[in-house]
């Protein structure tokens, strides 16, 4: 099957974490966060072939990840026992983003797994509900989801959309990967920052607090960090290892691409307030 050809590609976006401040623990023990999540309009890209057989395939591997562990397979097995369907479906992904990035790769195959399949399937479950499953799934489901730039907070549900101006962003991997949960079970992690109000955010007043734990364990990071410091403001996004640097124009933030050192590897994404999944969506309907 050619299939460039005849597959519907949707959209699995990109996200940064323009900041992230970690605010104390609730009584399960999870970490409570602030973050502004900016959607990007560059990401992976999923299609879908619905089924009768209730089979869910992955028709493309991807390496090192066993298929049960896959969150793309966990999210359409999740959605098939929510709603009892007896339908499956084969999944093709065309991979783009790096694995173990921090910017969102994993978390939103899922939320497209369940918003292509909430509407091939016909389940006919809203927008919130979907969210709630993808909570299951991890905690920046949700996000992708919803489909807007937003402000999060809580353990990521407490979701509120913004509309920040047009920027475009370098984002570069260091090559090399980062266990989120290594970096949340560390004793040093800040757990007390305080909370903010959302309305007053500035990039300037904030900070990711995971990124000075990354750092010190990964030298490469820290070194991309400093290197892209000299060009424009720039920060870790989640817990790494992607870095990303701020522009108000896409020739500038090319320019400094193309002056990566070789071990190093970026794209230029535009930051976007409504991500191309909900595009797709509305697009569908």
């Amino acid at each position: 099957m050619d299939t460039q050809v005849s597959l519907d590609w949707w959209p699995s976006p990109a996200k940064l974490n323009l900041f992230l401040h970690i605010t104390g623990r609730n009584d399960k023990g999870y970490h409570l966060l602030q973050s502004l999540f900016q959607m990007l309009d560059v990401g992976d890209s999923l299609a879908f072939i619905p089924n009768d057989s209730g089979d869910i395939c992955l028709a493309t591997a991807i390496s090192g990840v066993n298929t049960e562990d896959n969150l793309i397979y966990r999210a359409a097995r999740l959605l098939q026992s929510h709603v009892n369907t007896p339908q499956g479906c084969d999944i093709y992904i065309e991979k783009q983003l790096p694995m173990g990035g921090g910017i969102g790769g994993g978390s939103s195959n899922a939320a497209t797994t369940l918003v292509a399949l909430n509407y091939y399937w016909q389940c006919g479950l809203s927008t919130e509900t979907l969210a709630q499953l993808g909570l299951e799934l991890g905690a920046d489901v949700p996000i992708f989801v919803h489909g807007k730039t937003a402000f999060a907070e809580g353990v990521g549900e407490q979701i509120h959309p913004v509309s920040l101006d047009e920027s475009w962003y370098l984002v570069v991997f260091p090559g090399v990967n980062i266990s989120t949960a290594e970096v949340f079970s560390h004793p040093d992690l800040p757990r007390n920052t305080t909370p903010i109000d959302w309305q007053h955010y500035t990039f300037d007043a904030t900070q990711n607090d995971c990124q000075k734990i990354v750092c010190k364990s990964q030298p490469e990071v820290a070194k991309l960090l400093q290197w892209l410091l000299h060009y424009a403001p720039s920060r870790m996004t989640g817990t790494g290892a992607c870095v990303f640097a701020t522009f108000s124009d896409p020739d500038q933030a090319k320019a400094v691409q193309q002056a990566l050192p070789g071990n190093w590897h970026g794209f230029v994404a535009k930051g976007v307030n409504t991500s191309p999944l909900q595009l797709k969506l509305q697009e569908m309907s």
